[in-house]
């Protein structure tokens, strides 16, 4: 993998400010490590690859928070519109730390918004005013549910109108029963975009046959290490189709 990404073209994060996207589309993908490597060298032409001092695909750590009933986990099962989600993320290369709030609207339309912290203590006043202005559920009835982690390599296409983030080597650990699960070879990517404009690699996912697939780390992960109480009718299908994948 190293020496495909090597072949890119770099792009400095100070570079990428004009290609944020907090406000945004987002289409998923799910496939293997296997088609990856022939997805990356079909875009090295029309691709920035992401470098930080140096690494292309370095390691990214998340933890999910959930109310007690799992409410947000709930509404993105019944396919409810205006659904959160709230979430640590740490840049392990780097040691920074966010806590982050995803809404999706029913426009489909993502916007994220988070602030920098050192911890993830929920009593620190800024965390919670945070959250009382960008989250609809109370504060005190959050909790830790899962951790995942994995590698992420970030692309931009080079009208700088898109980003694209591959995320491999997946691992989730439930903190609320102690199981782990290692994805293997699965590979899930996302582009972002604003709106419908031009973007090569969708030429290029149709050509390996890699088709759009909706995949909810924080859903997924729970739905596959979580209790048996966890509603999983909506996502039986993806669960199929990713233990394919994992096997192949």
């Amino acid at each position: 993998m190293k020496n495909l990404l090597n072949a890119f073209e770099p792009i400095t994060l100070d570079e990428m400010k004009s290609v944020k996207l907090m406000n945004r589309t987002d289409t998923k993908f799910v496939t293997n490590t296997s088609r990856l490597r022939q997805l990356l060298k079909m875009a090295r032409q029309d691709y920035y690859v992401q470098d930080i001092d140096g690494q292309r695909n370095p390691d990214y750590d998340t933890t999910y928070l959930d109310t007690r009933t799992f409410d947000m986990y709930a509404q993105h099962q019944y396919g409810h519109t205006n659904r959160q989600k709230v979430r640590f993320r740490t840049y392990c290369c780097s040691n920074l730390q966010f806590i982050e709030v995803k809404t999706k609207n029913n426009h489909r339309r993502t916007k994220k918004n988070r602030i920098e912290v050192w911890d993830m203590d929920l009593n620190e006043v800024s965390k919670r005013l945070f959250l009382q202005q960008n989250l609809h559920y109370e504060v005190d009835t959050l909790q830790p549910v899962l951790n995942n982690h994995f590698n992420r390599i970030t692309l931009v296409n080079k009208g700088m109108t898109e980003r694209l983030t591959i995320d491999t080597a997946l691992q989730f650990g439930n903190l609320t029963n102690g199981h782990h699960l290692d994805m293997g070879p699965l590979v899930v990517i996302e582009l972002k975009r604003d709106g419908q404009v031009f973007s090569p690699i969708l030429h290029m996912l149709r050509q390996l046959h890699i088709q759009p697939h909706g995949f909810s780390k924080y859903c997924m992960g729970s739905a596959l290490t979580g209790h048996d109480y966890l509603p999983v009718n909506r996502f039986k299908c993806k669960l199929i189709e990713i233990n394919k994948l994992i096997k192949q």
